[in-house]
């Protein structure tokens, strides 16, 4: 089997990418957040920082700026001239419009953050000594900002850039890892669900026509490949059980047709070899017999195999007393003592044609086997139609009266060709009338023989 057409490649396919691209958007997720904190996070501690040299300024002057070792800031004035600036921050003037932004710096990446400086004299300490104040006063002209200068910062965000692509490449790293792993339990699992498959297919194909007693074996863990293996068995039971009875059904049929054919062979021969030994008109009789057994037997078969292959029969309303009034006419006619009073109004819905010839078979299986006489009747009950068949003869053993509707099957009684008919006529009883819907049983008839008694659903 190709690759791509396998399903526990198709099964593995399917969850690597479904994990993978959860993994992909989670970790895409995850590292945005995670960004965003940082960078917020970022944000405040330089807007603090800045906050608190701006306070300093404003309460010390701008040139205490100069004495900051670990910050980047300078202090500017409204027109962006540097007036104060720590000892990291020698790489030029910080963009002071860029407020929030990250700028590159003395070849890093850093944050700008700007602060206003309030210029609080009150705030500044005394000296005692108001001379020596208006001394400062004077000197400290060049730190007056007159509340228009700011301070600026310079936060390095490399280290924080580091971590984000740190995490990047574990949230990627791991990404890879848990689709692998996926990837490879899943053909794991799948392969060993699927194993059992493979075994009933393989065994499933080793099994021919000649064969078919032979069965898969079926897993003891109860799922679902339990029950497949059990439906293909019952399949197997099935399909075991049908070619048997083919295989009998045709050697029957082989045996049923060559006897009228070796009977009319023979005639043909003898009428030949010894043309004075018979005549032409005994040789049209047998010819003509043997070939209305063989009609029968013929149409009788192609009735079953309809039958068999379930096709579809009509549905037309029927009146079954008329189909038994006809028969115990028939029968009549025949020299056979017929009791009809039992048959009373009766509508079925079914092929009239089947109906029919379910009660002429067995109304002459009842004459064939009855010393003098038969009864017919027909009646509802309980909405289903009963046809019940009886003959005065010797009846039917307990252990055969399911045999009997097998084909092919004559009694003992029966085995001579001319009483015993073909052994198909019962086998078409029991087809028609489970085709119809009903059932069919033989027992013990009040008039000391058989009883055949058929049930189908009544016609409204």
């Amino acid at each position: 089997m190709p690759w791509g057409r396998s399903l526990r490649a198709r099964i593995t396919l399917a969850a690597t990418l479904i994990v993978a691209a959860v993994m992909i958007l989670g970790s895409l997720a995850f590292a945005a957040v995670l960004g965003t904190t940082v960078r917020d996070g970022a944000a405040r501690a330089a807007e603090t920082r800045a906050q608190e040299l701006a306070l300093r300024a404003g309460e010390l002057g701008a040139s205490t700026i100069g004495d900051l070792d670990d910050d980047i800031a300078q202090v500017v004035d409204a027109t962006g001239r540097v007036v104060a600036a720590s000892d990291d921050a020698d790489e030029g003037p910080l963009p002071a419009d860029r407020d929030g932004s990250v700028v590159s710096y003395g070849g890093e990446p850093v944050l700008i953050v700007s602060e206003g400086i309030d210029d609080d004299a009150e705030g500044r300490p005394d000296s005692g000594d108001d001379a020596d104040r208006d001394g400062d006063d004077e000197d400290s002209d060049g730190d007056d900002t007159a509340g228009d200068a700011r301070l600026v910062l310079a936060v390095p965000v490399g280290d924080d850039d580091a971590t984000l692509a740190t995490v990047g490449l574990l949230l990627a790293a791991s990404a890879l890892l848990v689709t692998a792993v996926v990837a490879g339990v899943t053909w794991w699992v799948v392969g060993r669900a699927l194993r059992p498959v493979s075994r009933i297919r393989n065994e499933v194909d080793d099994i021919t026509a000649d064969r078919l007693d032979r069965r898969v074996a079926e897993p003891a863990s109860g799922d679902e490949i339990a029950a497949l293996a059990a439906t293909m068995n019952r399949m197997l039971d099935r399909l075991d059980a049908s070619a048997t009875a083919q295989r009998r059904f045709v050697s029957d049929a082989s045996h049923e047709l060559r006897s009228p054919l070796a009977t009319m062979r023979q005639h043909a021969e003898l009428a030949r070899a010894h043309p004075d030994a018979t005549s032409l008109d005994d040789l049209a009789d047998v010819v003509s017999a043997e070939g209305l057994r063989m009609q029968d037997l013929v149409d009788g078969l192609l009735v079953l195999t309809r039958l068999d292959e379930n096709a579809p029969q009509r549905r037309d309303a029927v009146d079954l007393d008329d189909l038994a009034l006809a028969e115990a006419s028939r029968l009549r006619a025949a020299g056979v003592t017929v009791d009809g009073s039992g048959i009373g109004p009766v509508r079925v819905r079914g092929d009239g044609r089947l109906l029919g010839r379910i009660v002429r078979n067995l109304a002459d299986n009842a004459a064939r086997h009855a010393r003098s006489r038969v009864a017919i009747g027909v009646s509802e009950t309980a909405g289903r139609a009963v046809l019940t068949v009886d003959d005065d003869g010797s009846g039917i053993p307990a252990g055969e009266r399911e045999r009997v509707f097998e084909r092919f099957v004559r009694l003992d009684e029966g085995r001579a060709r001319d009483a015993g008919g073909s052994g198909l006529g019962l086998a078409i009883v029991s087809a028609v009338v489970v085709a119809s819907g009903g059932t069919v049983t033989a027992g013990d008839s009040p008039l000391g023989g058989a009883r055949f008694t058929v049930t189908l659903p009544a016609a409204p």
